[in-house]
């Protein structure tokens, strides 16, 4: 649903030049310092990339689904650091808070965010509760003054950086298992919570995860995100709209990839002609583009009909399921028409194809998404 044609044009263009500009000169620079330069990080907030999608009451552009895939397609095109210290602001940093926070929650948190002066991280996964995330062990006690929250986080996005973390606990029910699941508002200043080292990953270098430890934190009842028992719900709720966006941005890593394929195929020669004249090349180049097309079309479809009111849990799934393992293709792709040079540190698809393999993994596994489709299958059969 785009609401403004002209001015969302304007938007994607700007934003367009900006990557190209501005921040694939940068890539090399975040690679070998794991790290973004703050003059890079104040353009960004200058822009206004930290508040997409959060709403223009409390500062944001208010972009719907569909408008902020627009913008996922382009920051796609560069390094993954620059759309993940963005991307939790827009997407499950900020939109529980959007659905299920009181007011004064909203204008403590939601306003710094849009400004890029405070970073947002959701803490669900832990050690033992990555894919199985309802087995979650991190406990919520309640106390007189409101709770205690021990256990520990693992692989959370953007944790070095945070301000405040969305975290999922363990709270006392009436339920067979004596426990629900809530979610908690939690300052990075509060008594008890540390974050780890940076975590050393195969690619991705400059976008930060690290575990995150709470040892007897106090939280006041304030702090609880909605209301006690909706964070499982909260928590499924937020990724939908996370696995669209993460979708957009695996499309527009694929098309970048697939540039620099071309590009390098009408460049190198062999047999005394370039290697885009061989049907082989060729072949590879019409298969990645038709898988990107198809990945295109089917999160601009996503997108529309969850800004029209519609339930994509399943569809979502579809989408991030499809576009995730094309981007795998792709790039594998993509490298192979380079042939020996790709493998080298030469050509950015060797860095591209390590931060491609992340994609088939968070947000949901591929495999998880595979199970999600399935059961809603099964159910709208019943």
């Amino acid at each position: 649903m785009i609401r403004d044609p002209d001015t969302h044009t304007l938007l994607i263009e700007g934003v367009r030049r900006f990557v190209s500009e501005r921040l694939v000169p940068a890539e090399q620079q975040v690679e070998d310092e794991d790290d973004i330069a703050p003059d890079i990080l104040q353009d960004m907030r200058e822009m206004g990339l930290f508040g997409m999608t959060i709403p223009q009451a409390y500062g944001g552009m208010g972009l719907t689904t569909e408008e902020e895939v627009g913008i996922a397609f382009e920051l796609g095109k560069t390094s993954p650091a620059f759309r993940s210290r963005v991307g939790t602001n827009n997407g499950i940093g900020s939109l529980g808070i959007v659905l299920a926070g009181s007011e004064p929650q909203r204008q403590r948190h939601l306003p710094a965010m849009a400004s890029g002066d405070r970073i947002a991280a959701f803490a669900l996964t832990e050690p033992d509760a990555g894919s199985d995330a309802a087995s979650l062990k991190t406990m919520a006690r309640p106390v007189d003054s409101g709770f205690v929250i021990q256990g520990v986080k693992r692989f959370i996005t953007n944790a070095p950086q945070a301000s405040v973390f969305t975290v999922f606990a363990r709270t006392p029910a009436s339920d067979a298992n004596g426990h629900t699941i809530s979610a908690f508002l939690v300052e990075r200043d509060a008594p008890g919570l540390s974050v780890g080292p940076r975590d050393h990953k195969l690619g991705q270098r400059g976008a930060h995860t690290a575990d995150v430890f709470f040892d007897d934190v106090p939280v006041s009842r304030d702090a609880l995100l909605g209301q006690p028992g909706e964070g499982f719900r909260l928590a499924m709720k937020t990724l939908d709209r996370g696995r669209i966006h993460i979708a957009a941005v695996c499309v527009g890593m694929a098309q970048r990839l697939q540039a620099e394929a071309l590009s390098y195929a009408l460049s190198r020669k062999q047999f005394g002609a370039p290697i885009a004249s061989f049907q082989l090349i060729q072949a590879q180049l019409a298969d990645s583009q038709t898988e990107i097309e198809a990945a295109r079309a089917l999160v601009l479809d996503a997108a529309r009909r969850r800004d029209e009111g519609e339930d994509v849990n399943m569809l979502a799934s579809c989408t991030k399921l499809f576009s995730s393992e094309m981007l795998g293709r792709v790039a594998d792709r993509a490298l192979q028409i380079h042939g020996g040079a790709g493998y080298m540190r030469d050509f950015c698809v060797e860095r591209f194809y390590r931060d491609a393999r992340l994609y088939r993994i968070y947000e949901g596994t591929s495999q998880i998404q595979q199970l999600v489709i399935a059961r809603q299958l099964i159910k709208g059969h019943a």
